[in-house]
């Protein structure tokens, strides 16, 4: 089976941070036996034609030093900080389009188009080109969703279009396809994604420390990971640090990069805890997974954002628990399909410090209960958040996706007098 995954944005050069868990669909699906490949755009006219042994086609859109639509950031954000990148979406829209052209002449089996706003559109011209022979899966995240439905409503017709002349439609938590359905009419199948970063039994350090292993006046110590963007809520986390220390010494680290960065050390500086958080920006997959390990719990403090916008499932939550870290979340958006609250981590109201600090230093005082939490998150991540049920998932709807495409394509032909 050939398949087409067609992106926003793919790690440009090795070593390259962005888009982890889409690199490792993509690599495991070609361990399965699956000829995946990907079609995203170009990055300053340039980007690798192979990431860890995947093909990759790029499509130019400008001239090299404008093609910064896509990749440091996501295009509605880069469009609201700098109205000017707008004139480029008629030109990453043509480009996009003529490749996808190019690669449905190819006739894959199946073009999956992620994110499609507006990325059905080169699905459908993917799917024209190969005689509509291919056919075309289409996957959300919420994000688009939400920015549709409640900010750009003039984009509904195409939102339902693209959800509707889809053979197969996927989700990547329960809300976001309860979601789809709301906003689309289309039934979407529940296909999350599972953890980029290794399962954290070993590594340059040896066996993972087991957390809270400090004693009771050891620094707790706590993660954040993730883009430094609005709905993950890390100031919140910010401001419940005093409350912890009042009780305990305790260091966070954020690992990230991000336009709320300024946001976020404004509010280190009133919470008078510059002293307390460390700012890593990105760092490569063997130091994360260090990080991951020398944590005693890592923290998703995720909220609604002005957009409307939240966390569609958070795939580091996956990342910690196969890492034997506990984990504590907001109760908002696709985190409940990971966290069962108080069996394999924990969830807090989003937007209150008081509740997220008061959970910290609950799991703190209870070291064998909090390892046992971990255990059972490490657990529910290895087994039900697993790439083997992640790709099962998906080889089912390519397979529905095919299924119906047959069936429409010889209706086609017998309408069009061209068989029986």
């Amino acid at each position: 089976m050939r398949i087409v995954h067609v992106v926003t944005a793919f790690p440009r050069h090795p070593g390259d941070v962005i888009t982890p868990w889409m690199v490792e669909l993509v690599r495991r699906s070609r361990e399965r036996g699956l000829d995946a490949r990907v079609l995203a755009p170009a990055y300053r006219g340039d980007g690798a034609l192979e990431v860890e042994g995947i093909p990759v086609r790029r499509f130019r859109y400008a001239p090299a030093p404008w093609e910064t639509l896509t990749h440091d950031e996501t295009v509605p954000d880069r469009i609201r900080r700098s109205p000017t990148f707008a004139g480029l979406v008629p030109l990453y829209l043509l480009g996009g389009c003529a490749a996808s052209l190019a690669a449905g002449r190819e006739r894959p089996d199946i073009v999956h188009v992620h994110w499609p706003m507006p990325h059905a559109l080169f699905g459908a011209a993917a799917r024209w080109a190969s005689g509509r022979r291919s056919a075309l899966v289409c996957s959300f995240y919420s994000v688009e969703l939400t920015w549709v439905s409640r900010r750009m409503r003039w984009l509904l017709p195409f939102l339902r279009w693209s959800a509707r002349t889809a053979d197969q439609v996927t989700a990547i938590s329960h809300p976001t396809a309860n979601l789809v359905r709301e906003v689309t009419g289309v039934e979407a199948r529940v296909v999350p994604f599972a953890a980029a970063v290794g399962d954290g039994s070993t590594g340059e350090d040896g066996e993972a420390r087991p957390p809270l292993s400090g004693g009771p006046g050891a620094p707790l110590e706590l993660l954040f990971v993730g883009r430094l963007v609005e709905r993950k809520g890390v100031e919140v986390m910010i401001r419940a640090l005093p409350a912890i220390l009042r009780r305990r010494p305790a260091h966070l680290t954020v690992v990230g990069e991000g336009e709320w960065e300024p946001v976020i050390r404004e509010a280190i500086r009133e919470a008078g805890v510059e002293e307390r958080v460390r700012l890593t920006g990105y760092v490569s997959r063997q130091t994360l997974a260090r990080l991951y390990r020398q944590a005693d719990m890592f923290v998703l403090p995720a909220v609604v954002d002005r957009k409307g916008d939240t966390e569609g499932l958070g795939v580091v939550l996956l990342e910690a628990m196969r890492q034997g870290r506990p984990v504590l979340a907001s109760r908002v958006g696709g985190i409940p399909d990971i966290v069962v609250h108080d069996r394999s981590g924990w969830l807090v109201p989003p937007g209150d410090p008081e509740a997220l600090a008061d959970a910290v230093l609950r799991a703190a005082a209870d070291p064998n209960r909090t390892r046992a939490v971990a255990r059972e998150g490490r657990r529910r991540a290895v087994e039900d958040f697993s790439w083997d049920r992640v790709l099962d998932g998906l080889e089912d709807a390519y397979a529905a996706a095919l299924a119906r495409r047959s069936v429409g394509g010889r209706r086609h032909h017998r309408q069009a007098g061209v068989g029986g």
